[in-house]
């Protein structure tokens, strides 16, 4: 596993000094190299001790590697899907391109094996350096530069109480490492409202990442302001930071985190009820799979608040299954954008007129974000709402009417796209590449692997 950060780190070197003739067939090899190399990290006896130690400061277990593999894997699919629209640039912001993202895939790399909470804080918010420039100079409209501004503020006003929560730990413990410390109130000896206080102040900075609802106004704004590569990148995996978050936290302040899970249960599922009925009425196909994003992120909050095994299992399935549908939905909007020039839903309609074969990734790709059986969504939605209907059974009204409007903007999306008449305007297109098909079946093929063997991306 070190060997991987190594060679991650190594991606960023080579951004900088490899000639430019070279430029994407070197980074493409690296990227996919490094994600071969890292998927026997996945083997079980990874997961025999409760932890993987690289060094004294990282280390990683059988929540973070799912993660990891989930960051390495989509390096190359977004370097993929980015050359086409980068070919137009100078060659000095291609490579400047590429180099943020090789950054932003070392520092999500080495906020899930940080096995220090002051590292995994540093390296929490160096994600958001990178982030924020390919938003800002990337974006495909003037709005850009306000959604920059959304995503910093929110960032940095969730952080702060974040950093002070754990200066006040290291005062109080002389430890900041996640194994060794655990506050619950018959260890710790100290008092159960200064306890909520940190654990409030801890969870802020990662349900504004998450995004809660509530806390989500950056969201839809970065995601249809971003460039293809930080569109996929802010849905698959830094998304997850936030989910990642709240999982370690929750089990440093066990005992407040159960004292607060009623309020907090609440908000998530009815937040989760109302950005599904917001996407209802989107009109923009990047703000619609943005806000699908926001509600699903709210049920992976439930799952985590409701501190069972069967909802931090769900948690942790809906993550990785949610990083790969959301990535391809973007995948799937940019390819249409990038021949329509227009992102709005009422203009891109009729497309399985001409694309055929891409009509078959929107189904398939619609379907596993609406939860179809067998695809891994399903069970971690199923595990989420078994476990938040065992913490109280009348959240069964609000999760059931919840699954039917995701299965109902799913399905819009898809036929909203796809059928009726195309406008007369649309007289000819370019066709859909290998390589694009190639980048969308490698979307799909994990959430194959997962329904076949689930116990990979379960908590053991």
């Amino acid at each position: 596993m070190l060997t991987i950060l190594l060679t991650s780190f190594g991606m960023v070197i080579s951004s900088i000094i490899t000639p430019t003739q070279f430029l994407w067939r070197t980074l493409m090899a690296q990227s996919s190299v490094l994600t071969l190399i890292s998927l026997p990290v996945l083997l079980p006896f990874h997961y025999a001790s409760s932890w993987h130690t690289l060094s004294s400061s990282l280390a990683t277990d059988s929540l973070s590697t799912p993660l990891i593999i989930l960051s390495l894997w989509l390096l190359p699919l977004a370097l993929m899907a980015s050359r086409r629209h980068l070919q137009q640039e100078p060659l000095t912001y291609q490579r400047t391109y590429t180099t943020l993202l090789s950054i932003l895939t070392f520092a999500l790399m080495a906020t899930f094996s940080a096995l220090d909470i002051v590292l995994f804080y540093i390296a929490f918010e160096a994600t958001l350096i990178p982030t924020i420039i390919m938003i800002t100079r990337w974006g495909h409209q003037q709005e850009r530069l306000q959604a920059g501004t959304y995503f910093l503020f929110y960032t940095l006003f969730g952080s702060l109480p974040l950093l002070v929560a754990l200066l006040s730990l290291y005062s109080s413990f002389d430890s900041t490492n996640i194994p060794l410390t655990l506050l619950t109130d018959p260890l710790s000896g100290t008092p159960i409202n200064t306890l909520i206080l940190w654990w409030v102040a801890s969870i802020m900075a990662f349900l504004a990442k998450l995004p809660m609802y509530g806390t989500h106004l950056w969201l839809p704004k970065a995601h249809v302001e971003a460039p293809i590569a930080g569109s996929m990148v802010l849905a698959a995996i830094l998304l997850k930071l936030g989910g990642y978050g709240l999982v370690r936290f929750a089990s440093i302040f066990s005992y407040p985190a159960n004292f607060t899970s009623t309020p907090l249960v609440t908000f998530c599922i009815w937040g989760a009820l109302a950005t599904s009925l917001i996407c209802m009425r989107q009109t923009d196909m990047k703000a619609l799979i943005a806000y699908s994003s926001v509600g699903h992120m709210s049920l992976v909050a439930a799952g985590v608040f409701s501190q069972t095994s069967w909802g931090l299992h769900g948690t942790i399935i809906l993550m990785i299954a949610h990083g790969l549908v959301s990535s391809g939905l973007f995948c799937l909007a940019n390819l249409s954008y990038e021949r329509t020039y227009t992102r709005t839903l009422a203009l891109n309609r009729g497309l399985k007129l001409l694309m055929p074969l891409l009509t078959i990734w929107w189904l398939m790709t619609a379907a596993a974000n609406m939860g179809l059986p067998p695809l891994p969504s399903l069970f971690g939605e199923l595990f989420i709402m078994t476990a938040l209907i065992t913490w109280n059974p009348w959240t069964i009204l609000i999760t059931g009417i919840t699954a039917v409007f995701s299965a109902i903007y799913s399905l819009y999306l898809f036929q909203a796209s796809q059928h009726s008449s195309h406008p007369q305007y649309l007289k000819k297109m370019t066709p859909v590449f290998s390589l694009e098909h190639l980048n969308l079946s490698l979307h799909l093929a994990p959430l194959v692997l997962f329904t076949l063997k689930p116990e990979i991306i379960c908590l053991t």
